[in-house]
């Protein structure tokens, strides 16, 4: 059985066509380097309307031209002619994500919306949110079902940098989800209970769905200061050729922290969340790193995902180092949360500091910088 299934998949062939124009008719459309979806083979992201050479098909594939090499995106999501333009605004629709879903290609996006070029909230220097890129959490995709609070959408910005890396970031903006501290959710996929303590203790089985974070020792609200460090963190990605996906952009977004992370997913290529410790010691920045627990471990999404977890924390850390950021002792600490859980892509929970830390805009945009430059280590860049 196995030689004749081997036989099979060896007979897929690329069908060879005579070039032609196809275009991109969803919003974000995964390029990958194999016809298969999986973490690895994703090259970069293509966007709504892009003009693409298309050169042979394969299956449910097509065969398309990037940077002179052969490439691979759903046919599903092409066009044969040029695909309209929404006005700025229009695209999605008001339901809870359903403008979005992952698509047989793996796809990070799917309603057809035009870019606005208009600028996004905060500086918008190097980036243009584009029309329609409002992602909310589509039933289709893995873990929806375990998410309770999912009415909001995040922001898919488009960098317009001369050097764009073909990487999104996931930004998410710790807290800020009015009534998310009166529901819970499972903390992890498969029902087991939690291995370490944190905001809920060690062997729940639920967590609140979205806590409403500390408050600083001048009176700020935690959630404001996540706020301001994700659009100076945004800023800063564009103009370094990233896209950036923003979860939260206001005070109140309503998408619990199983929505935030499902939504990114399928929508980026790594999700880092901002957050400061509830301590009054200005103890410095450290990731949360996954718990070196057996079973934990042995989880899925964790058992396949960890260590990229792991390192991605490792080269924030370094980054916020080399930036000239105070870290706490090692620089992680060992903490079951949801968002891991349930990542299926690199992502991190990043703690900036405390209660007692600086958190002016100085401060902040020097962290930011150290985080770019732990994500641009992170992908070899």
């Amino acid at each position: 059985m196995a030689a004749a299934l081997l036989l099979c998949v060896s007979q897929v062939s690329v069908t060879a066509l005579a070039a032609d124009t196809v275009y991109v008719d969803c919003d974000v459309l995964r390029c990958r380097s194999t016809a298969e979806i999986n973490d690895t083979n994703i090259v970069t992201n293509l966007y709504y309307g892009e003009k693409l050479q298309r050169v042979g098909t394969e299956g449910e594939w097509t065969v398309v031209l990037v940077d002179g090499k052969n490439r691979y995106v759903s046919t599903q999501y092409l066009s044969e002619t040029a695909p309209a333009g929404k006005a700025a605004g229009n695209g999605g629709s008001s339901g809870s994500g359903s403008s979005f879903g992952a698509g047989a290609g793996g796809n990070a996006g799917g309603s057809s919306a035009a870019s606005s070029g208009s600028t996004g909230a905060g500086s918008g220097t190097a980036g243009t949110l584009q029309s329609g890129s409002q992602i909310g959490l589509s039933s289709a995709y893995q873990y929806a079902e375990f998410s309770k609070i999912n009415s909001g959408k995040a922001s898919l910005y488009q960098s317009t940098a001369a050097n764009r890396k073909g990487k999104t970031v996931c930004v998410n903006a710790g807290h800020g989800t009015s009534g998310g501290s009166s529901v819970k959710t499972l903390c992890h996929p498969d029902g087991s209970p939690k291995v370490t303590g944190g905001t809920t203790g060690a062997g729940a089985t639920t967590a609140v769905a979205v806590s409403a974070g500390m408050t600083f020792a001048d009176g700020t609200a935690e959630s404001k200061v996540t706020l301001a460090m994700a659009k100076i963190l945004k800023d800063k990605l564009l103009a370094e050729g990233y896209d950036v996906l923003m979860i939260r952009e206001s005070d109140d977004v309503q998408l619990d922290n199983v929505a935030r992370t499902v939504i990114a997913n399928n929508n980026a290529d790594c999700h880092i969340a901002l957050h400061w410790d509830s301590t009054s010691t200005d103890k410095g920045a450290f990731y949360m790193s996954v718990p070196s627990n057996a079973s934990y471990r042995a989880m899925e999404p964790v058992a396949s995902h960890w260590q990229q977890h792991n390192q991605l924390g490792e080269c924030l850390v370094a980054g916020l180092r080399g930036a000239g950021v105070k870290i706490f002792s090692g620089g992680s600490m060992e903490m079951d949360l949801t968002q891991t859980s349930y990542s299926t892509i690199p992502s991190i929970d990043i703690e900036l500091g405390d209660k007692a830390s600086s958190h002016s805009d100085a401060t902040l945009s020097i962290q930011a910088d150290g985080l770019v430059a732990g994500i641009d280590a992170f992908f070899g860049f």
